[in-house]
């Protein structure tokens, strides 16, 4: 996966801190790190201060409100998670370029809901990803090419229903599988640089692509 540097914007979510040499490339490289809630402990903790905190507040200490009043954008509403909210307002802002960081980990429910909230924020920023210490998900909204490398790990995940894909390029091919359930086109692999997927445009897949290993 390459990095695009340009005006690049980072929503911390407040699960595993990162710790990942790409994710930690994001994080170093990031314009602007928008935190959700009490994220912003942790990236103190890490060096680096938040250039926004929005949220519920409800994890934010009082020491942290008055350091940070003049960056936090409070939404009390309760019917999205902070990471919404932390999206909203980046979209507000027009930034395009967003990587989440800190959206797994700690709490497998929440990684959950996370994961199933990256179709949505999709329809608006269709290269928006979610990167982890081992890969990164995103979401395909259409057939298309998709990069990879000799030996990348691949799992693909159908999001809205039935699913029935075709493919290229990965060690166990699919010939109009039809996916019905999370776990039949996990542990792929992916043979060179690209593999190509092809599939009904009313369909949405997750896809997971792991890191080069060093």
């Amino acid at each position: 996966m390459s990095l695009n540097e340009s005006d690049l914007t980072v929503i911390l979510a407040d699960g595993a801190f990162p710790n990942g040499r790409e994710a930690l490339e994001y994080l170093e490289k990031a314009d602007r790190v928008i935190c959700c809630d009490g994220a912003a402990r942790s990236l103190v903790a890490y060096g680096r201060e938040p250039d926004r905190i929005v949220g519920d507040l409800d994890s934010l200490s009082e020491e942290f409100k008055k350091r940070f009043a003049d960056r936090i954008e409070h939404v009390s509403e309760q019917e999205s998670n902070d990471l919404s909210k932390a999206f909203r307002y980046c979209r507000e802002q027009g930034y395009k370029n967003i990587v989440i960081l800190g959206a797994t980990g700690k709490r497998e429910d929440h990684t959950l809901g996370n994961l199933s909230l990256l179709s949505i924020y999709a329809e608006s920023v269709p290269e928006i990803k979610i990167v982890t210490d081992y890969g990164y998900f995103t979401v395909a909204k259409q057939p298309g090419v998709f990069e990879s490398f000799p030996g990348m790990q691949v799992s693909i995940v159908p999001l809205n229903g039935v699913a029935v894909v075709s493919s290229s390029g990965l060690k166990y091919a699919m010939d109009k599988l039809e996916l019905k359930l999370w776990y039949q086109a996990t542990l792929n692999e992916a043979l060179a640089d690209k593999f190509t997927l092809d599939f009904p445009e009313n369909c949405e897949l997750l896809l997971y692509r792991t890191f080069a290993r060093k």
